[in-house]
């Protein structure tokens, strides 16, 4: 058995280890500032969403004051808010509000859009290039209004103007037609024009009534009164109104 000495290495080996390159680190900052820039979206979202709950609700207080029956509910459009609000101007706001009593008349709805809303008096006030809204007056809410006993049942007429009511009164059993007629800026009338076999003037206050709706603010005004299978729908439009608190 022969033996082979070992050869002693040269002076400038190195192990494969050694010779390796040096493993380079991954950078983590692109996705520390991802993850930082998602936070900041969603703390602003957040931010932008408080802000807008304030302002709508500042905003139903101010419609209240100025002459309102009830806080509404007001929805601010658009996205985002503060962009808005800096510049002191929104292009679409949403006015809604249910079961409104004003004296003996109660509406079940009403609904109203304001285009246009500026920011004026150190955002003491607002003024409004535009509003269109309906409101819907039930006919159980009419016949309440009217002082029409129970028992007499109201229906849309045959037009969008007049109001069917099945009575039985004296002894007659029939059906009343009234027409609606708008008689003022915030009233309108209801007025018997056919009564069948019954003589109008049997009909005592039932024969002509009027309904006033809640005050409408400067610069607005019904522009319609109609009857559908609801009710009766207002439709009130305005230009260039100022709400003040």
């Amino acid at each position: 058995m022969s033996y082979e000495p070992t050869r002693p290495m040269p002076s400038n080996w190195q192990s494969p280890a050694a010779m390796a390159p040096p493993r380079r680190r991954r950078r983590r900052w692109p996705l520390v500032t991802l993850i930082l820039l998602i936070a900041l979206v969603i703390l602003a979202g957040v931010a932008d969403r408080v802000a807008c709950a304030y302002a709508e609700n500042d905003m139903a207080n101010q419609v209240q004051s100025n002459g309102f029956p009830a806080k509404p509910h007001v929805t601010i459009e658009g996205f985002p808010f503060l962009t808005q609000l800096a510049a002191k101007d929104f292009n679409e706001v949403v006015i809604s509000a249910s079961n409104v009593t004003e004296g003996p008349l109660t509406i079940a709805s009403i609904n109203a859009t304001l285009h246009g809303m500026h920011l004026i008096d150190g955002f003491n006030g607002a003024r409004i290039d535009s509003i269109d809204g309906t409101a819907l007056i039930t006919f159980q809410d009419l016949a309440k209004a009217g002082g029409i006993p129970d028992g007499i049942t109201l229906s849309a007429g045959s037009s969008p103007d007049s109001v069917t009511a099945t009575i039985s009164i004296l002894g007659f059993n029939t059906s009343v037609t009234a027409k609606l007629t708008r008689v003022s800026a915030d009233e309108f009338n209801v007025a018997v024009t056919s009564a069948g076999d019954i003589p109008t003037g049997d009909l005592g206050n039932l024969a002509s009534f009027n309904v006033s709706v809640p005050k409408l603010p400067a610069g607005v005004s019904i522009q319609s009164v109609s009857v559908t299978q609801q009710g009766v729908v207002i439709t009130i439009t305005g230009k260039n109104t100022t709400l003040t608190q």
